[in-house]
């Protein structure tokens, strides 16, 4: 455990070290269920790939230490929690984990963000407003309605989507490839037939296996291309 300190306070994250105790960095961002376990698997999964993983515990001033079932009542209570967020308070710290994960002799100074759903988005604000190495943003919901920060992003960035996700139109999604397209270093994958929140494994509801994997492959892919541990 790691404890990061802002401006209004200080917050727990959690750190995942590699087996070899070194690594790039990268700051986890949780969904709007908190640090559950589908986000420590994932945390392990990036851990014992070379990554040392931190993920910041964003809902600190509301809900300390939340986690919400991955069901009907879990969602509406994880809603609830979530519309209370300040998205720029939660940024700067998600960008004030990233310092801590660059200070640590661990990461050498590397560090980069990685997302999904309201992590998805909050890692493509964190590119924009800050200088990660690198940022992977899965089905952000706000990424489409802010286009204009994609010319603010230096590092390379990927983002997945699903094709069939209801919270997110696809009108934008298409929105996003187009200037994607123009944008070197950034790419985009949308996975047609796919929903929202489709590589979480913990919630039947959302998990999609076969998406799921191809949008992992991909991001393994992409890591290694620039960001290699």
């Amino acid at each position: 455990m790691t404890e990061v300190t802002v401006a209004d306070g200080s917050f727990d994250a959690p750190l995942w070290l590699p087996e070899s105790g070194s690594g790039p960095g990268l700051v986890l961002i949780q969904e709007i269920f908190g640090l559950d376990d589908y986000l420590r698997s994932v945390a392990a999964d990036l851990a014992a790939l070379g990554y040392v993983v931190a993920v910041p515990e964003l809902f600190w001033r509301i809900a300390p230490g939340w986690s919400a079932t991955h069901d009907e009542a879990g969602i509406s209570a994880s809603m609830e929690v979530s519309g209370k967020l300040d998205p720029a308070r939660a940024v700067t710290d998600v960008l004030a984990t990233l310092a801590m994960l660059r200070s640590l002799p661990a990461t050498d100074g590397r560090a980069g963000v990685f997302g999904f759903c309201l992590g998805g988005s909050m890692a493509y604000a964190a590119a924009a407003e800050g200088d990660p190495d690198v940022a992977v943003s899965y089905y952000g919901s706000t990424v489409p309605g802010q286009l204009p920060l994609l010319d603010k992003i230096t590092c390379p960035i990927q983002f997945q989507f699903g094709g069939a996700d209801p919270y997110i139109p696809i009108e934008g999604v298409r929105k996003l490839a187009d200037a994607v397209a123009a944008h070197d270093g950034a790419e985009i994958h949308v996975h047609e037939g796919a929903g929202h929140a489709f590589h979480n494994h913990v919630a039947p509801m959302f998990h999609q296996p076969e998406p799921a994997a191809a949008a992992w492959a991909l991001t393994l892919d992409f890591l290694r291309r620039v960001f290699p541990a």
